[in-house]
């Protein structure tokens, strides 16, 4: 995810929040709710919630948060009135942060660390009954700008070891699952493996990714260790391509018997653009096969092309929302969805500067389940639509791999072990990976 500076974010005053929650913070809400009352179409509240359904179906929903934003104070001492707070609290069973636990966030120097936010989104998840997934030990962006003239190939390996080892130690047995290494495909780059001509492929050697695994696992064995990627949804060229990269990735990784458990789909999707189809699907399910999971790891809804009111940004994102949970969450190794942000009020396409993120007509992006003022959109209606139709139907039987994880049936085409990591050259390049073929959804 791309990294947006903390510097802009600001508390922002909201003149109709009216959500509830259960516990200790529902007496607030509902003195907050009483001065500034929701829309009455939509029941957000208790056994109305987001996070109330996740937990009825037997997943987890939740949503990236920006710590420093979070009430902690007013929560531990039994109640706060903060509305991102009360939202936050009320509507996730998990939750990630957006900037706080990557490296330029952690690292204000080479022989230093600062935990301030990492520690306040812990403490709020604990007090709020809630899971915390870590992003990320390992990213190519989000660097601190010491890192370039700092990192060599003498210490690079050094560097990322070291890191993992204090961070993912710190919160040992407290993480749901680590992004351990995030975005490191991109078959643009022209090699053959398909990993990105990044600064950690280019200090540390290809095996920075079984590095960053194994470091991690030794780190905090309880985790599920994640590779995090994105543009890997679309049934277009260039997606599947990187879809099937990926795939060869994660055997690579299984056939050296290195720990990782999942695979996390991004999923910035565009309100007018092509819809994920068979192939996500297929991927997913060829996931299962041998033996990981699939979480949905950052959904937002870009809405720069669809012209007109709010109310038309709304009626597209909700759905993409309900198509697409729809698809996936019926899968049973799919079992937590995130939503990068849960108010419009502090999502990073609001406060990019990029063209792909500015709408011409000068209205802001309504890309999450709740808007400005914290009222809840069509989106929250169609997530939770999604998560109420969706069931687990049986799991998919692992296949056994042969040996150096080769797959007699498929899973896009056999392919020596290299890239990450091997110290044997191959005797011959490997095709790129074939589209993985179509089938029902």
């Amino acid at each position: 995810m791309r990294e947006i500076s903390t510097s802009m974010w600001t508390r922002r005053r909201f003149g109709k929040a009216a959500l509830a929650m259960s516990g200790v913070l529902a007496s607030q809400l509902r003195r907050t709710a009483a001065q500034a009352p929701v829309d009455a179409r939509v029941g957000v509240s208790g056994p109305d919630s987001l996070r109330a359904h996740a937990a009825l179906r037997g997943m987890m929903y939740g949503a990236a948060v920006i710590p420093a934003l979070l009430d902690v104070e007013g929560v531990a001492a039994g109640g706060s009135k903060d509305p991102y707070t009360l939202l936050v609290s009320s509507q996730t069973n998990i939750l990630v942060a957006e900037n706080a636990m990557k490296w330029a966030a952690l690292r204000p120097s080479a022989d230093s660390f600062d935990f301030a936010e990492a520690d306040r989104l812990m403490r709020f998840a604990a007090l709020s009954g809630q899971r915390v997934r870590g992003h990320n030990l390992c990213w190519h962006e989000a660097l601190p700008a010491w890192f370039k003239a700092t990192a060599t190939t003498a210490n690079a390996r050094t560097l990322l070891t070291e890191h993992i080892q204090k961070v993912a130690g710190r919160y040992r047995n407290q993480i749901h699952s680590w992004d351990v290494v995030n975005e490191a495909v991109n078959p643009k780059d022209g090699r053959p493996d398909g990993l990105r001509a990044s600064p950690w492929l280019e200090l540390a050697g290809p095996d920075y990714i079984e590095l960053a695994f194994k470091t991690a696992a030794a780190a905090d064995p309880t985790a599920k260790l994640t590779y995090n990627d994105y543009d890997i949804e679309l049934d277009t060229p260039e997606q599947s391509e990187k879809r099937g990269q990926v795939m060869l990735l994660i055997r690579r990784l299984k056939a050296r018997n290195v720990p990782i458990q999942a695979v996390g789909v991004q999923s910035h999707l565009k309100a007018d653009g092509p819809m994920p189809g068979t192939g996500l699907l297929q991927f997913i399910r060829d996931m299962a096969k041998i033996g990981i999971e699939v979480f949905i790891t950052e959904m937002d809804v870009n809405t720069v092309g669809v012209g007109g009111a709010p109310e038309l940004q709304d009626a597209a994102v909700a759905n993409v929302y309900r198509d697409y949970l729809g698809k996936v969450l019926g899968e049973p190794n799919v079992s937590i969805a995130l939503t990068w942000g849960i108010t419009s009020a502090h999502t990073w396409l609001n406060e990019s500067k990029e063209p792909w993120a500015k709408r011409s007509d000068g209205l802001r992006q309504r890309t999450l389940p709740f808007d400005d003022d914290m009222n809840a959109t069509r989106a929250f209606r169609a997530i939770r639509d999604a998560i109420d139709a969706t069931k687990h139907v049986t799991p998919v039987a692992p296949l056994v791999l042969g040996p150096a994880g080769r797959d007699p049936g498929g899973l896009y085409k056999p392919f020596p072990v290299q890239g990450s990591p091997t110290n044997e050259s191959p005797a011959s390049q490997p095709p790129k990976p074939a589209t993985p073929p179509a089938g029902p959804f």
